[in-house]
């Protein structure tokens, strides 16, 4: 594997513990869980009592008090798993669901859920995308009206990770319906089994299919006031905002996987022989995979220039949206040719490369797709 970008002690410590735990309690039941299309309960409180799911939280509520140079380090290890379904339900849960309420949640609604949420008792999700706005988070049409001493949200979400395993949701909906563009969205915070919110249904993935992912409905859902997340008609800002974070571990995330799938591939080719030699002594292989190598290095290393400047407060749109974009891509190219010099056997649902193939290509899709992510850097530029 290659160096590391980041070398502090606490970091060193985290991989450790997460590469520990993913050996011990995640490659023997992986397969288990992507026929279940869910990780347990049990695992996920069990990562929680382990201090995994509050990294960057106080420590008044059972955090580590770090920042997102760990949490990166944190995502990168998730994605050496292989199981991309894993993951993913995790990262929702800690750096882009929770973080909504870390970041803009007043003290009594910090105090009454974070918890919960960072022993692993209380999961969480984030519902913003519908079925006809993602990456567009300006064109949402869930809304929300003053009802009483509350709101009222009538709506829909799609895509939702985490959507049937969730306890809370941060939901965005329009609260000012006469606003234009990205004003007038407001956050809220809708609890399992609220009157009028139901789990539409499970829908099924391509890949990540260890997590769950769900269709979400609002209709005529009361809550109270207190449950506005923020400021009223600021949510759109808070997802901004939080997408930073989003993207950063996301690209972390793949990067793990890209380094993985060179890792599996170079024990493969050493070992497999072809026209009586290994295929490592074919030297358009060696050279592909140095290639490939190469590239990953130098975009881990982009991926966590971008951490460093986003835990220095500095303004750094460019270099994530860069980071997410190119990782995205990247971890594509790599399970491509990763496959490929599996041969017939990495078709086959027994390789972990098959798998990983199919988990990789929603990295370029999810949390912003990568023509999204380039005119950011664009309008940069």
């Amino acid at each position: 594997m290659s160096a590391l970008p980041d070398t502090s002690d606490e970091t060193a410590m985290l991989r450790e513990q997460v590469r520990r735990f993913v050996a011990e309690k995640v490659m023997p039941h992986g397969d288990d869980w992507e026929r279940d299309g869910a990780v347990p309960r049990d695992v996920l409180r069990e990562m929680g009592s382990l201090g995994l799911f509050g990294i960057r939280y106080p420590e008044k509520y059972g955090g580590a008090e770090l920042d997102v140079r760990t949490t990166a380090a944190f995502a990168e290890e998730l994605g050496r798993s292989t199981y991309g379904g894993f993951a993913i339900g995790v990262l929702v849960h800690t750096d882009m669901a929770s973080p909504h309420l870390a970041n803009a949640g007043s003290e009594e609604q910090k105090d009454r859920y974070m918890p919960g949420i960072v022993a692993g008792e209380t999961i969480t999700a984030v519902a913003v995308t519908e079925p006809g706005a993602g990456s567009d988070v300006a064109g949402i049409r869930t809304s929300a009206k003053r009802s009483g001493n509350g709101w009222v949200l009538n709506g829909a979400k799609m895509f939702i990770t985490n959507g049937q395993l969730a306890d809370v949701y941060f939901v965005a909906a329009k609260t000012d319906p006469d606003a234009k563009g990205s004003r007038g969205i407001s956050m809220f915070i809708v609890e399992k089994g609220t009157k009028g919110f139901a789990v539409s249904r499970g829908l099924d993935k391509m890949g990540w299919r260890s997590s769950d992912t769900a269709e979400l409905s609002f209709d005529d859902c009361w809550v109270p006031a207190d449950a506005m997340l923020g400021e009223e008609n600021r949510g759109f800002y808070a997802v901004m905002q939080n997408f930073q974070n989003e993207r950063i571990v996301l690209a972390a995330q793949a990067m793990g996987e890209a380094q993985k799938a060179i890792d599996l591939t170079l024990e493969y080719v050493r070992e497999r022989t072809a026209f009586g030699a290994p295929l490592w002594d074919k030297q358009t292989i060696r050279q592909r995979l140095a290639m490939l190598q190469a590239e990953v290095s130098a975009a881990r290393q982009l991926v966590f220039h971008a951490a460093e400047r986003d835990a220095a407060g500095e303004d750094c749109v460019k270099e994530v949206s860069m980071a997410k974009a190119l990782a995205g891509e990247l971890v594509n190219k790599v399970m491509y040719t990763c496959q490929q010099f599996h041969g017939g056997f990495g078709y086959m649902r027994e390789a972990p490369i098959e798998r990983m193939v199919r988990d990789a290509r929603v990295q370029a899709i999810g949390g912003g797709a990568t023509e999204v992510m380039l005119e950011e850097v664009a309008k940069r530029m």
